[in-house]
This record gives C-alpha cells, structure tokens and sequence, in this order.
C-alpha cells in the first residue's frame, strides 16, 4: 500500500463570494478548490440543484474516490447498481471503478459539497459542459475528454429506471 502526501504550503480559503459559478438553474456549480491548488488531495466543488433536476449522468472515476455531502435537501445517488436517496447531513462515497450519478429527488431540491480524492483537475471539465449547455461545444465533445478528467460515462439500467 502507497501513501500519498500531497505537497501544498499554505491553507486553502475559498470565499462563497469569489468561488467561480458555473451553470444556472437549474444546475448551478461552484467550483472551490481544484487539485492543483491542494497538492493533488482533492478537487471539490458544491452543487446546488432545483427539484428533480440531474447533476451528474452515470460515470466512473478510475483513480478516484467521491464522496457526496448533502448540506440540504435530499438527492438520489448511484452507487454501482443501487440508488439511495441521500437527506441533509447524508455522506456517500463512491470508490474508484463503482459507477455512479447523483440528482435532485423530484420535488425536493438539492444542495452538495463534492469531493474528489485524490484530486483531478476538474474546472475545465465543468467549463466545458458549460459550453456545451451554451452550444459553443457538441455534445460528443464530452466524450473526447473522458481520459484527460477521469469520467468516464455508461449506460445504468437502475439509475434510468428509478422513477418507473
């Protein structure tokens, strides 16, 4: 077993009003802290989502934990073949290989610390679903970076099939 230590000389501080915004309702991110400003620790980023609305389509992650911390709200998060419906103060971490999504519950919105460890630079990867959602960028494009941010996208027949 390796140990990993990551190598950052000062404390990170984030203020809520100069964390970067990505996205709008109903999907709004906050990006915090990426992995290149903690050593290699961690990325982690809160997201807030409206009722039912989708946070993240089923992927894995093949060097990385990530843990979901519901701050409010209740969310449904994949977890491999299982989908559990996580309530304010709720903690999920999902392993590195284990398939997973996450989304608001219908009727409920949701509000996420997310944390991925050890950490990937993941900024870009939310600018560009940015542009993506804008239409400066197709689609397909997503999957032309998989590797270069560790996401990796499949079907799940449990998480299409959770509100049947």
């Amino acid at each position: 077993m390796s140990l990993f230590v990551p190598k950052f000389e000062e404390s990170v501080l984030v203020r809520e009003a100069e964390a970067e915004v990505v996205g709008r309702a109903p999907t709004t991110v906050r990006l915090l802290a990426d992995s290149s400003a903690t050593g290699g620790a961690l990325s982690t980023q809160r997201v807030t989502l409206q009722a039912g609305a989708d946070g993240a389509k089923p992927h894995w992650h093949d060097n990385s934990a990530e843990m979901f911390f519901l701050l409010d709200g209740a969310a449904e998060i994949l977890s491999g073949e299982d989908v559990v419906t996580a309530e304010r103060g709720d903690l999920v971490i999902v392993p590195p290989g284990r398939p997973h999504a996450f989304a608001a519950v219908p009727g409920a919105d949701a509000d996420l610390l997310i944390v991925i460890t050890p950490g990937v630079e993941r900024f870009e990867y939310f600018r560009h679903l940015q542009r993506i959602r804008l239409g400066e960028a197709t689609p397909e494009s997503i999957l032309e970076v998989q590797d270069l941010y560790d996401n990796h996208f499949l079907k799940s027949a449990a998480w299409e099939g959770r509100h049947r």
